[in-house]
């Protein structure tokens, strides 16, 4: 935050002065909504407007990253009127004329977040002040996104968060200023529970490892609540840290456990690594209690099937979306990406190229960048044409509320990118819940901050 020679902010100094204005009992035109929509962060006075992306292009989420800003790039793009328009020519309502935002070319600025929340805060503090970003969005984390929103919060900034699948982003962390499109634990467990026990029974005995941090945590105890709902015992839960390679030491005990399931809350290279080990460790091989051994990956994208080879096969999960639906805005993005990259997109793409669209189509709507009206635009409204079916951007967590898929490792693939079956598509009211359950407050609107 940069100071005033005073050594106070310019937020601070708005903020004081206006409650000694307030507190005279006037209320002069300078406040009214209109004026502050002039005294808003990074504010866009020319012919152009600048957005965030922050992306873990290092780091144990690395490839998700790359394809994200593959995804934003190719938004933006037709955002300005360039390609074929893309998902543009299939979101309903839309405001989006392809002429930018508001008449605004679109630009963009990266910085690198290497799958660490406190560099993550570190790139948006910079995008924000250095460069101007009147948006940021991107992460594959969920400790990524929940530092970055709370920074977004402060700053007046809105946030639209990439892959972020905590229960805690819009739940006990969520923020006004956050915007997630993404699905989460819960709702992955929720779709997840009848085919795990259609398939595997309900006398089971699972060992879950489980990345240490706030995802991971939270899936493991969405899981571990579906499953123990279904009958399952959970024999052990042990937590490993992010980025560790290798996960033998933690894949030994799970061999003379007890266990008959092996549950890995692992995402990206984690994932790759610790379902690769688990292989070689023989573990789809072993029978146990009288089954046969198996490995559920709760949550896992085309990019991490891809890594992991024969060892998918078989693999039970969930994911936000897949390149392979047939509905007309699955069919539209996957043929603009395709043409543009020449591979289909991933999860972590899609919900990024979204999410650039929704931001855009609510200042379009709203008619102005000021962030309070833009947040307006957002709550509560009901989209089509995406690929998630119809879907709603619940005002009350800020949580998209759309159906889900259960996927599972295809075992007879007919390409490098046929991967993934999608075994069923959950609808939207089997995975809704109620919005307080996990706590949290979204926090104010206004006065919007004024980050410089």
């Amino acid at each position: 935050m940069k100071l005033l020679k005073s050594g106070m902010s310019r937020r601070r100094v708005l903020q004081t002065g206006m409650a000694g204005i307030i507190g005279s009992g006037v209320a002069p035109m300078m406040f009214t909504k209109g004026a502050w929509a002039q005294e808003f962060c990074n504010n866009p006075t020319g012919d152009t407007v600048t957005l965030g992306l922050n992306l873990p292009l290092t780091g144990a989420y690395a490839e998700e990253g790359a394809d994200e800003q593959k995804a934003y790039e190719l938004a933006i793009a037709h955002l300005n009127g360039e390609g074929d328009g893309g998902l543009i020519n299939v979101l309903t309502p839309s405001a989006l004329k392809g002429n930018g935002i508001l008449g605004k070319k679109v630009g963009f600025v990266t910085s690198d977040s290497q799958t660490k929340s406190d560099v993550a805060r570190a790139g948006a503090t910079r995008m924000i002040e250095r460069d101007g970003a009147i948006m940021i969005t991107g992460g594959s984390s969920s400790g990524e996104a929940i530092a970055v929103q709370g920074l977004c919060q402060e700053m007046g900034v809105i946030f639209m968060a990439g892959l972020t699948h905590s229960n805690d982003t819009t739940g006990k962390d969520k923020r006004r200023y956050g915007f997630r499109h993404f699905f989460n634990a819960y709702q992955s467990g929720t779709a997840l529970g009848p085919v795990l026990s259609e398939a595997y029974g309900t006398d089971r005995r699972a060992y879950h490892l489980t990345a240490d941090y706030t995802w991971g945590w939270t899936q493991e105890e969405s899981i571990k609540n579906t499953t123990e709902g279904l009958g399952w015992d959970t024999v052990e839960a042990v937590r490993t840290p992010l980025g560790a390679g290798d996960f033998s030491q933690f894949l030994t005990p799970v061999l003379n456990s007890g266990a008959d399931v092996l549950i890995l809350n692992h995402y990206g290279n984690d994932m790759v690594n610790s379902l690769t080990q688990a292989v070689q460790f023989g573990m789809r091989d072993r029978q146990a209690n009288g089954k046969d051994f198996q490995i559920v990956v709760p949550l896992f994208s085309e990019l991490m099937a891809k890594g992991a080879g024969e060892n998918i096969k078989g693999i039970y999960g969930t994911s936000n979306w897949h390149w392979n639906l047939q509905d007309p805005g699955s069919i539209a993005f996957t043929k603009s990406f395709g043409a543009a990259y020449g591979s289909p997109p991933s999860q972590a793409a899609h919900t990024c190229y979204v999410q650039t669209l929704l931001y855009a189509d609510a200042v379009e709507r709203a008619g102005t960048f000021y962030p309070p009206e833009v947040i307006k635009a957002l709550e509560g409204h009901e989209f089509d044409g995406m690929g998630n079916g119809r879907t709603l951007y619940r005002a009350e967590d800020h949580q998209c509320m759309k159906s889900v898929l259960v996927v599972q490792g295809n075992d007879a693939p007919t390409s490098e990118y046929d991967v993934l079956n999608v075994v069923q598509e959950v609808q939207r009211d089997t995975v809704d819940y109620d919005a307080s359950i996990f706590g949290g407050e979204l926090g104010p609107a206004e006065p919007a901050p004024v980050c410089a």
